[in-house]
């Protein structure tokens, strides 16, 4: 028998659809009290998102290595802006340094979630070249067959294997990262349990989170259509200081507070 849980109990909040507004508009006031520190998050996933387009043109069969690589970054990245939103939620001053070296406490439940997410990620990417190869025998895809291939009406079997896929390997990485690396930040628990805690989210909320989940897509490929892909440099902060008052608005301890 495995040993009792040390964790301290919880309750997983029902979440209603003004709350997806209410994690916005708070995100929003994060941003704002801190713009320099948004920019440098901003600044960084820009670049990312930069990189990640001029390879996808020049050399699409790299994409997903450096999609890896994002991935790989991301949380990190992510967690400074959750850093910043847990500062000011305890009346703390936070600043780029402490938000920069913040995951240094949780390096190691971070490296497993992060590992994990990236097993998920490759298999997302190999999956995506079976489907590729079921459709088509053209080898390697370059950046016009792929994008052709995605666009062409004619392609409707290809696009709903393609879809039911990539969507069902998004739902299961976004279902265990949604509240998993804030929770990982706020009370220093292991991946394993942040995880599970996330995938309980969903499925206490699931029309909620899917909406959710949703209106980030939304926003960051608004982000994208912006010349250069700049909006990412609003986008980005916003939506991971949300993500902070997602995990606060869905998660509740009965036990203690936060971490200092």
């Amino acid at each position: 028998m495995p040993p009792p849980s040390e964790a301290p109990p919880k309750e997983i909040l029902r979440v209603r659809l003004v709350h997806l507004l209410h994690w916005l508009r708070a995100g929003w006031r994060d941003l704002c009290a801190h713009p320099g520190i948004a920019a440098f998050y901003g600044t960084a996933f820009w670049l990312m998102a930069l990189v990640l387009g001029a390879v996808f043109r020049n050399k699409p069969e790299y994409t997903m290595s450096m999609a890896s690589g994002c991935l790989l970054l991301g949380p990190f990245l992510a967690m400074g802006l959750y850093e910043v939103s847990r500062r000011r939620e305890q009346d703390l001053v936070p600043d780029l340094g402490s938000s920069l070296t913040c995951w240094d406490r949780h390096m190691g439940s971070m490296a497993m979630l992060v590992l994990v997410l990236i097993v998920l990620e490759l298999l997302w990417g190999r999956a995506s070249l079976v489907v590729f190869a079921v459709f088509f025998n053209t080898g390697m895809p370059s950046t016009a067959s792929v994008v052709q291939a995605v666009f062409n009406p004619e392609n409707w079997e290809f696009l709903l294997a393609y879809t039911v896929v990539g969507g069902g390997f998004a739902m299961l990485v976004f279902s265990m990262a949604v509240v998993s690396i804030p929770m990982i930040l706020d009370r220093d628990t292991d991946a394993i349990s942040a995880a599970i805690t996330s995938l309980e989210v969903v499925f206490h909320n699931t029309g909620a989170m899917l909406l959710w989940g949703l209106l980030i897509a939304v926003l960051v490929a608004l982000a994208l259509l912006a010349p250069w892909g700049l909006g990412l440099l609003v986008v980005g902060p916003l939506l991971g200081h949300a993500s902070w008052h997602a995990y606060r608005g869905t998660v509740h301890w009965l036990q203690g507070g936060t971490v200092p």
